[in-house]
């Protein structure tokens, strides 16, 4: 199957041999009726009329429908016999017939495939021979350029084409490579999604029981180990809506018992659904730190915004920490499960904090559109 600049050469090539075999026209006529003698001017010019007509007609008929070489064949050496009645032969005035078909001959192997179109030259340039040679006229060196102009035309026109099939290789293969990297990029994606959902859900459960930071029998334990499981089967695979509502997404888990949340948001704010779940995702895992390292049971979340920008802000009056140039990249959780979410939608986090006086994360997202 011809790729895309096979098929723009091929229609190049169809269009630039009309324009070139009617810009040729007048000149070749010029000699047609300059070389004519008086008596053979008026079948000269009748002559030349036809091959006008006939040409500037292929050059309409092109736009529609593909005008076969067989007729053009047939018409140029209908103007070659023509020569007989006109007395171009007798007269020596066969160079504008010689042009003209040479041109053809040449344009020909622009659009047709190689073997219909060198018959076409060979068979159109030695008709013209034999009919010069029954009219009298013997075969001359530039007569017998027409063949080799044709020849020459061909191997020309095939190095473009060949230039063209490469050209098309490597489109395909770049695109080819480019589609492969996107599956990787999207299993990439995936499989860190999934991580995050692992550090942000059974993995920080476990840990603060591991530690000692919750009883193992505290009445919100077994609730909340459910919800991890079932996040982690939900961000396993499966067909994902178009849209999520983030404020759906962000009051789920929010009546654990472990950490009291105030949530000041508006009652619906729908989102494209990997913007949603990443915002979701990224409030959860401060969630996480507030309930962990703040030192207080209590956090507040406001969201203001539509769905074309928005500004989540998660604050809580617990103990606070210095922030330093890198310090909120530097843990996993905060470089993957907040910052990490955001760049990838677009968005932006910023942590403002101070030991003593509580911590604020800011997360922020535009549309593109």
């Amino acid at each position: 199957m011809a790729g895309e600049a096979v098929r723009l050469l091929d229609g190049f090539g169809r269009r630039y041999a009309v324009a070139v075999r009617v810009a040729t026209l007048p000149p070749i006529g010029a000699v047609a009726l300059l070389q004519a003698s008086a008596g053979k001017l008026a079948v000269t010019a009748l002559t030349v009329a036809v091959a006008v007509i006939w040409t500037c007609a292929q050059g309409w008929l092109w736009r529609t429908t593909t005008v076969p070489v067989a007729l053009d064949v047939a018409v140029l050496l209908g103007l070659c016999l023509s020569s007989c009645w006109t007395g171009g032969v007798q007269d020596g005035n066969t160079a504008w017939l010689r042009l003209l078909i040479t041109f053809a001959c040449v344009t020909w192997q622009w659009y047709t495939a190689p073997l219909p179109g060198i018959i076409a030259a060979l068979g159109t340039g030695g008709s013209m021979l034999v009919i010069f040679d029954m009219a009298g006229q013997s075969p001359t060196s530039s007569l017998m350029w027409v063949l080799v102009m044709a020849v020459m035309s061909r191997a020309a026109w095939t190095v473009v084409v060949r230039a063209a099939e490469r050209a098309d290789r490597m489109g395909a293969e770049a695109e080819q490579a480019r589609r492969e990297a996107a599956v990787v990029a999207a299993v990439r994606a995936e499989e860190r999604e999934l991580a995050n959902s692992l550090h942000d859900t059974a993995a920080t459960t476990l840990l603060m029981v591991g530690t000692g930071q919750v009883p193992a029998g505290a009445s919100w334990l077994a609730p909340q180990a459910r919800r991890d499981l079932a996040r982690l089967r939900s961000s396993a695979g499966g067909r994902r809506p178009d849209q999520a509502d983030l404020v759906d997404l962000l009051r789920v888990g929010l009546d654990a018992g472990h950490l009291i949340v105030e949530l000041d948001a508006p009652r619906t704010l729908p989102l494209p659904f990997d913007v949603a779940g990443a915002i979701s995702g990224a409030v959860g895992e401060v969630l996480n730190n507030v309930r962990r390292h703040a030192g207080t049971d209590r956090a507040r979340i406001r969201l203001h915004g539509d769905p074309s920008a928005l500004r989540v802000e998660i604050s809580d009056d617990g103990k606070g920490f210095a922030v330093t140039e890198g310090a909120s990249t530097a843990r996993r959780g905060l470089r993957e499960s907040v910052h990490g979410r955001m760049e990838r939608v677009g968005g932006t986090a910023t942590i403002i904090s101070a030991e003593g006086v509580g911590t604020m994360v800011r997360l922020e997202w535009r549309s593109d559109e």
